[in-house]
């Protein structure tokens, strides 16, 4: 980590052409629109580290993210069964995604990130055992369901926080891409090769896969330098915690990408229906239905060259979250397995632009003694969406059918997003070039 990028507050945002102008070019000069950009990775040894590490324990934990529901539903057979586990992990990110956020911006944040990795690794100990069990306990699942939402709420703050501490805010773009590509390789591999394993020997074999991976990701931490907090941290409690809600609450943009995307995943995420419907399209198909929206997103990830050049990112995150809830709805409709693997991957795509777009608002325009308290309710609003969602679905399809169900979500995000955005100007035109002299000032400000 060189001196510039590890003093909190100390580095100046450089001129905003910058992010333009640190796009890729090949040989003739040109830049390319359609390639990953991997300056930060050459630059950075930490985000190195950091990367290496969170790419293979991420893909264990989508193995893990198949296995427990499709665990669930065999034990249950029932779909609000599966949903009520987005329930009680909403209640535990809720409780301590705040707590997260706070301690992020006052503790090392690489200290953060290992003990709580540790904490999860201890979890998939508890799964891999119950799951050899002869009858393997239904609330034991549950209650791992809801520790593992609650490590997630304490560590995502500090882990994201990282990320503006070593690499450069210039470079934001290209680090959302890469860990857009690197989400999508994992969301595709894990539940895929999860789904198999779950069904050809049982959940024991992905919760087992799962645990080694930890084991990579403490050694990549460990060899991480330290990542103190900022200068002028605030001590945890109450106050700091308003002093971010404040803070988000006064600034449109980032409140659109909050709402935007609760709305998105609230009424247009099916995932809880998967198990079900894959029972029409075979029971292995589960992790395909998984897989299909990271393919899509894997996809797109290697075609963000473009994003450097966008500069209303607030419109370009609304268009994508509209374009996810059309997909869903064409998903709804789908009668074969092929269709439904290709709206889903669309949907995919869309939620990939989406959650770049978000990322670039967040890291380019925060200032760092903020960071991890904005980080604890980005975490919250975008697990909240999904986790409540998932519950909506299960509770929606007990009523209606699986058609149903997805059709009208995905009609309900579109009209939600339409709202949000005419209810929310300073989303709507929020310009990225504006983003950066802002943070800058407010840097400034703080040394």
């Amino acid at each position: 980590m060189d001196k510039q990028t590890s003093q909190p507050g100390r580095h100046l945002t450089p001129d905003p052409s910058a992010q333009i102008e640190h796009q890729p070019e090949d040989a003739q000069g040109r830049r390319k629109w359609f390639t990953l950009d991997f300056t930060p990775l050459r630059e950075s040894r930490e985000f190195r580290l950091l990367y290496l590490g969170q790419s293979i324990t991420f893909f264990g934990s989508m193995m893990t993210f198949v296995a427990l529901p499709w665990q669930v539903f065999q034990l249950t057979k029932s779909s609000f069964a599966v949903g009520m586990l987005g329930v009680v992990e909403f209640i535990a990110v809720l409780i301590m995604g705040f707590v997260g956020g706070a301690l992020a911006d006052y503790l090392d944040r690489r200290l953060m990130v290992r003990i709580t990795e540790a904490a999860l690794a201890i979890g998939s100990i508890v799964l891999i055992i119950n799951a050899r069990l002869a009858h393997p306990r239904l609330w034991i699942l549950f209650a791992c369901a809801a520790v593992f939402a609650a490590l997630t709420a304490l560590q995502r703050p500090s882990l994201e926080a990282l990320i503006p501490r070593i690499v450069k805010p210039e470079q934001m773009p290209a680090v959302a891409a890469l860990q857009a590509f690197r989400g999508s390789i994992a969301m595709i591999g894990g539940p895929a090769v999860g789904g198999l394993l779950v069904v050809t020997f049982g959940p024991a074999l992905a919760f087992s896969v799962d645990l080694s991976t930890f084991v990579v990701s403490l050694i990549a931490l460990t060899l991480m330098k330290a990542v103190p907090p900022p200068l002028e941290a605030d001590r945890p409690g109450l106050k700091s915690i308003v002093e971010g809600l404040r803070y988000a609450r006064s600034r449109q943009e980032l409140l659109g990408t909050y709402l935007v995307d609760m709305n998105a995943m609230f009424f247009g995420i099916p995932m809880a229906l998967f198990p079900a419907i894959a029972e029409s399209y075979g029971g292995a198909s589960v992790g395909f239905l998984y897989a299909a929206p990271a393919v899509g997103s894997l996809v797109m990830s290697v075609m963000l060259g473009w994003t450097n050049r966008v500069q209303r990112h607030g419109l370009a995150v609304g268009i994508a979250a509209a374009c996810w809830g059309l997909a869903i709805i064409a998903f709804g409709f789908a009668g074969h397995l092929w269709l439904a693997l290709i709206c889903l991957a669309v949907a995919g795509a869309s939620d990939m632009i989406s959650g770049v777009f978000r990322m670039i608002i967040w890291n380019q325009t925060i200032p760092d003694r903020l960071r991890g308290r904005l980080a604890g309710i980005e975490l919250i609003s975008y697990h909240t969406g999904p986790m409540l969602g998932n519950a909506e679905s299960g509770i929606v399809a007990s009523f209606f059918s699986l058609r149903t169900t997805v059709v009208s979500g995905g009609i309900l995000c579109v009209v939600g997003t339409a709202l949000l955005l005419l209810g929310l100007p300073g989303f709507r035109t929020y310009d990225g070039r504006a983003g950066l002299l802002q943070k800058q000032e407010e840097e400034e400000r703080a040394i």
